[in-house]
């Protein structure tokens, strides 16, 4: 099975074959591999992210389940047909606020994972714009 090429090394090479004067080619390709590096980092960042919120999500699903599981032979386990309304009652409402809390619970593990993938490209762009102004330095200067 053939491997499929490297882009990076294909485009190293490509700006190898260019010699600029004053263009220093080596921090030029040193600084998009580092833009790889980020948005790498930022994507597995993300899909650890995600992973987490399925995995949440299915303990959450489980859970809801076996609470619906206990409530439903509580409400059929007989007796007074108004207690049974009122304990009906509870059951939607503790349901509501439990569903509430798992939404609430889960965009706070998306906004952090989104945060947190935000931070590394930020930092990266923050980089970039530094090493552009090293690189537009004249020497002498």
């Amino acid at each position: 099975m053939a491997t499929s090429p490297n882009p990076f090394t294909d485009f190293t090479k490509l700006l190898e074959q260019y010699k600029l004067p004053g263009v220093d080619m080596t921090a030029v390709i040193e600084a998009r591999r580092k833009d790889i590096d980020a948005i790498t980092e930022a994507n597995k960042i993300a899909y650890e992210g995600m992973q987490a919120l399925v995995q949440k999500q299915a303990e959450i699903l489980s859970q809801s389940m076996q609470e619906i599981q206990a409530a439903a032979q509580k409400l059929t386990a007989g007796g007074d047909p108004a207690a049974a309304m009122a304990r009906q009652g509870e059951f939607v409402q503790q349901g509501l606020q439990t569903a509430f809390n798992n939404m609430r619970e889960l965009a706070e593990m998306a906004q952090k994972s989104q945060a947190e993938a935000l931070a590394v490209m930020t930092q990266r762009a923050e980089q970039n714009i530094e090493e552009a102004k090293r690189l537009m330095k004249m020497p002498g200067k």
